[in-house]
């Protein structure tokens, strides 16, 4: 302001050269003459700086959308603006996701960066149905607040074609007995997959000589087969693992618990909303649960009975992991000790197969007596 003063007061002496001037103050001909101007007309006054905002803004949100936009994101303050867009009222005009971006910063907002962001998939690879593949794994595990608690293991299952949260429970351990206890309620809200995929880590991997696991094994007698994905390729299981970072930075890095019983409650309400709330970039920014069906084969609460063709050679597996076959001690694992195995001849002479419900289990070559 002094500047500018000081401008238009030598400007105004007669006989003034402006162009001298306007090379002294290090301005334009056009401003200088834009000051003088001004200076003439409204006087000190007309040399103040004057905000640039337009008197008015037809192309702003209306109050209605903006207060939406931002009971919405008090609602789910870690969602991202994609998510947000998708939230609004399908007959309303929805605003393009920089917009709302730009709205819930005006009202003093924390924007979320989209977990959304980046590049998408160049591959993205999906079950065709519901139900044919669930990714099972532990969210790791971390302290209660209550130290005498101890830990909590998150266990999480998550359908491979819908997105959906089959399972999130809050566990003591990563032991076989409590994952089992854990399946079986989920089995009975859920029906039963054909598949699941999981790590080679406990309870479900980790058998001695390449063998099947207890837990394996009770899979597969209810008719539910299991893969596992190669060491150190996470990737095999990238839905369940991307589920994880997102349950880790919604709820897990926001709260602490004292007990696995208070964490029960909190995991259960968080996952109805990710199943029926939440939108899923992969999904259309739908929900979970617009593509999810209940599986239509129901729990057994008594396993059904292991039955071979009959004119095979039937044994069972004794207390050291073996059976006997033709004068032979042969090792099958110790995850089939007392259950019934099949032998059966392959097309290659001499070579046999031990198999175990449906899953063959071993091959032998007895024509090597060794």
């Amino acid at each position: 302001m002094t500047s500018r003063l000081e401008f238009v007061m030598l400007a105004s002496v007669p006989g003034a050269n402006i162009s001298a001037l306007c090379q002294v103050f290090g301005i334009s001909r056009k401003t200088a003459y834009k000051w003088i101007s001004l200076f003439n007309k409204q006087g000190k006054q007309g040399l103040v700086d004057r905000s640039r905002r337009p008197v008015n803004s037809p192309g702003r949100s209306d109050d209605q959308l903006e207060s939406l936009v931002i009971a919405l994101h008090d609602a789910h303050p870690c969602w991202g603006s994609r998510k947000l867009q998708a939230l609004l009222p399908e007959q309303s005009a929805r605003p393009h996701p920089n917009t709302i971006t730009a709205i819930l910063r005006r009202h003093g907002r924390q924007v979320m960066p989209s977990s959304d962001a980046g590049p998408p998939a160049n591959r993205r690879f999906e079950h065709e149905a519901p139900n044919l593949l669930w990714q099972m794994d532990f969210k790791g595990n971390f302290a209660l607040t209550d130290p005498k608690a101890g830990r909590c293991h998150p266990l999480t299952i998550l359908d491979d074609h819908s997105r959906f949260a089959i399972c999130l429970k809050a566990c003591a351990g990563e032991t076989g007995e409590e994952t089992k206890r854990a399946l079986i309620d989920t089995f009975r809200q859920y029906g039963l997959p054909e598949r699941f995929t999981c790590d080679n880590g406990n309870p479900w991997g980790t058998p001695k000589q390449n063998g099947l696991t207890k837990f394996e094994v009770w899979l597969l007698k209810l008719g539910v087969g299991v893969s596992h994905s190669r060491p150190m390729h996470p990737q095999t299981q990238g839905k369940d693992e991307r589920f994880h970072r997102t349950l880790k930075f919604e709820l897990l890095d926001r709260r602490g618990f004292n007990s696995l019983e208070k964490c029960q409650p909190v995991f259960d309400e968080w996952r109805e909303q990710y199943n029926t709330v939440r939108p899923h970039y992969a999904l259309g920014q739908k929900p979970p649960v617009s593509r999810y069906l209940i599986s239509a084969r129901g729990y057994p609460e008594v396993l059904p009975l292991i039955e071979y063709p009959s004119g095979e050679f039937v044994r069972k597996v004794r207390g050291n992991g073996h059976i006997a076959f033709l004068g032979q001690q042969l090792y099958v694992g110790e995850g089939l000790v007392g259950e019934p195995v099949a032998v059966r001849p392959t097309d290659a002479d001499g070579l046999w197969k031990v198999v175990f419900c449906n899953r063959t289990v071993r091959e032998f070559d007895l024509r090597n007596a060794q």
